[in-house]
């Protein structure tokens, strides 16, 4: 009798701790980037190799004279594409941790195979982000191709879908109109960074430009829809 109330206990123990258990799990922090500029659909260019070298110093790297790591360092850096993964590669080398690769091969698909791929791969993402307990109260860091961060023509080809991490990472919850509903061709020198509450809801959205100075003169910024220096559109590709 002792051993099955024993049992019937540590039952009802389990069953109380899953009720206490939040409903959703989540990341207390995501960082979004777009990877840097490209001389094409393989590489990047030299300002978007400079870029991944400014940002590491600057913003993201271990050591960074203005880290955007306020909360917690960072748990895991992802990238999608063969672009995402070049950029943000030396940048998580600096934490020693490797990068979490979603990546699509661009050159064996065609294009409407390639953004179902992208569609999928974006999914899948977001569902361990908020489906795995591991990244709870974590800070993670997004290196993503940019119509798969927020495109408004995207989502309407994929009306019955959620395809986008705008849409994925329930930034739609917000209804705050500073939430862009596209990321432009022309910047490269943004970060969205999002806050989620224990419930895994996201309860603030910042955009952050990358700023560099005169430390990194060669590497451009603009304002958010603006097109980058024709200086710069000459040697790398929007």
């Amino acid at each position: 009798m002792k051993a099955s109330s024993s049992l019937i206990k540590a039952f009802l123990l389990v069953i109380a701790l899953l009720f206490t258990m939040p409903l959703f799990a989540a990341p207390a922090q995501i960082i979004i980037l777009r990877h840097g500029e490209k001389r094409n659909e393989f590489d990047l260019c030299a300002t978007g190799k400079l870029r991944s070298k400014a940002l590491t110093e600057y913003y993201l790297g271990q050591g960074a004279k203005s880290s955007l790591f306020t909360l917690s360092p960072p748990a895991a850096f992802f990238a999608i594409t063969l672009h995402t993964l070049e950029f943000i590669g030396p940048i998580a080398g600096t934490w020693k941790m490797p990068v979490i690769a979603y990546v699509v091969q661009a050159s064996h698909k065609s294009p409407s195979a390639l953004t179902q791929s992208l569609n999928q791969q974006t999914q899948e993402l977001a569902k361990g982000l908020f489906e795995n307990p591991y990244w709870n109260g974590k800070t993670v860091v997004l290196s993503w191709e940019h119509f798969h961060i927020a495109n408004a023509e995207l989502e309407k080809s994929f009306p019955n879908q959620e395809v986008t991490l705008r849409q994925l990472l329930k930034l739609d919850t917000l209804k705050d109109p500073k939430v862009p509903k596209t990321w432009p061709d022309s910047n490269y020198d943004y970060f969205w960074i999002i806050h989620y509450n224990a419930d895994g809801l996201p309860e603030k959205f910042e955009v952050v430009q990358q700023i560099f100075g005169s430390a990194y003169p060669k590497v451009p910024t603009n304002k958010w829809g603006e097109p980058e220096p024709s200086s710069i559109l000459s040697t790398c590709i929007p």
